[in-house]
């Protein structure tokens, strides 16, 4: 008999393993978005008030390093924090008297001191953001990377153009592949410009700040900037400089490696409504090529296919596009999540009752959603297959009317406007009658006997300045 117990289901009742969501099972971005990385986030958050007020001189160095030590989610049971948070309506609260509980007595009254809830919350949803929007990067610059190998060694790699699901005019994949890696470099740029402005947030009760110049009174503040004032608890002090509370906001942020408000945002709230966007827009641009692909990797189309397919429970032929499938999930997924955040930006008063507590689990699924999708985009294109001989088959399922633009217009200087567009209808309908060749077609008008056919109806020798737009779109860093 096994000396190991087995994993008894009730152990793992209302825990979410992801059965549902394999977009973002067992990603990076899963595990940067749990609930223990949010508990370290906040207790991240926590330790560090406690480490600005020391550096400020308003608490003492011993009591920094007490609450930092504590601070670390392997301490504290998360499911008994997440249930005890119900009757406050927010998990800070429990994990505050934890927290406080877990120092030395005499560190206990500086956990905390001056904050409100909401400060340590959204700190903490700003670090989880920080930490996944760095995953996501490194997911976008694998993507990118393929995606120019793809684009740069089919270059001239002739596929038909689709327009409304039609055959439009011949296309390279160099084009398309280098129109999806602009995307991703898109999403890049915007999704470092949001994690470098992700800010802190430090205001107490109500955006003020005043309860940390009530807290100085008679603290040493000798670390502060020598306009700060220190009193009274109005958050000007006695002096005519800033604020104490005002002045320690900078110095809480660089603890955190977070940017420093101009403003305490717990109800203007420009940060999420951004990272809000810059997800959506990610899953958006992802989602692009990979429904590209799904189309191409169509059975009866099979320009591409995915390095590695998903298998069928049913079916055992199927190479199932999985990958493709699981971005393009996330792409329709990701901006009902953003919508409610942006919703929530309505908030009033200074905190709202229910606009801020709807944002925690639609943040987070967002961050998730687009993190495993991002992971899936970088293994999808590093394994990506590309078939140029179905492409190049499918440029003459039209029999050559796929080049009918270009025959419009080199003949309508020749024959004059009128003549040739009743030539080439003509022309398109015995093709497609007689089951001939555009060319074989055309090559019976006797007006046509000076003009070289067979160039003017290659396909390949029809796609303009696909080669140089792809150089151009490469040369992007």
């Amino acid at each position: 008999m096994s000396s190991a117990s087995p994993v008894s289901p009730v152990s793992l009742e209302g825990v979410d393993v992801g059965l549902l969501a394999p977009g973002r099972a067992g990603s990076p971005a899963e595990s940067a978005t749990g609930d223990t990385a949010f508990l370290q986030a906040i207790l991240d958050a926590e330790a560090a008030l406690t480490r600005a007020q020391a550096e400020a001189g308003l608490a003492p160095a011993e009591a920094a390093t007490a609450v930092t030590a504590a601070a670390r989610a392997d301490r504290f049971d998360v499911r008994d924090v997440a249930l005890r948070a119900r009757s406050g309506g927010n998990p800070v609260i429990p994990l505050v008297a934890d927290l406080t509980a877990a120092v030395p007595a005499e560190a206990a009254p500086y956990v905390h001191r001056g904050a409100t809830s909401q400060d340590i919350l959204d700190t903490a949803m700003m670090l989880v953001a920080r930490r996944t929007l760095d995953l996501i990067l490194a997911d976008l610059a694998r993507t990118e990377a393929a995606l120019a190998r793809l684009a740069a060694e089919h270059r001239d790699t002739v596929l038909p153009g689709r327009t409304l699901t039609q055959h439009a005019v011949p296309t390279t994949f160099g084009l398309k592949a280098a129109g999806w890696r602009a995307l991703t470099l898109d999403a890049r740029d915007r999704v470092r410009a949001v994690r470098d402005a992700l800010p802190a947030q430090l205001g107490g009760a109500a955006g003020t700040l005043a309860a940390f110049g009530a807290y100085a009174d008679g603290a040493d503040a000798g670390a502060l900037p020598a306009d700060v004032g220190t009193g009274t608890g109005t958050g000007t002090g006695t002096g005519t400089g800033i604020g104490i509370g005002e002045a320690l906001v900078p110095v809480y942020s660089r603890h955190l490696q977070l940017a420093a408000p101009a403003l305490p945002w717990h109800t203007l709230r420009t940060p999420v409504a951004d990272l809000a966007a810059v997800l959506a827009f990610t899953a958006g641009a992802l989602g692009k090529a990979a429904v590209d692909i799904l189309t191409l990797a169509r059975t009866e189309i099979a320009e591409l296919s995915e390095g590695a397919g998903g298998g069928s429970s049913a079916m055992p032929h199927k190479a199932n596009p999985v990958r493709s499938t699981l971005v393009v999930a996330a792409a329709r997924r990701a901006p009902g999540l953003a919508a409610t955040l942006h919703a929530s930006m309505a908030a009033e008063d200074e905190r709202p009752a229910g606009a801020w507590h709807a944002e925690w689990e639609s943040l987070r699924d967002l961050l998730r959603t687009v993190g495993g999708a991002s992971a899936h985009a970088a293994e999808l294109t590093e394994n990506l297959q590309v078939h140029p001989e179905a492409m190049r088959e499918h440029l003459g399922l039209t029999h050559g009317l796929i080049v009918s633009e270009r025959l419009t217009a080199e003949l309508t200087p020749l024959l004059g406007r009128a003549r040739a567009k009743e030539l080439l209808t003509s022309a398109a309908r015995r093709t497609r009658d007689q089951g001939r060749t555009l060319l074989e077609v055309l090559a019976e008008e006797p007006e046509l006997s000076a003009v070289d056919l067979t160039e003017l109806t290659d396909p390949a020798r029809y796609t303009g300045s696909a080669g140089a737009l792809t150089d151009r779109a490469l040369e992007r860093r």
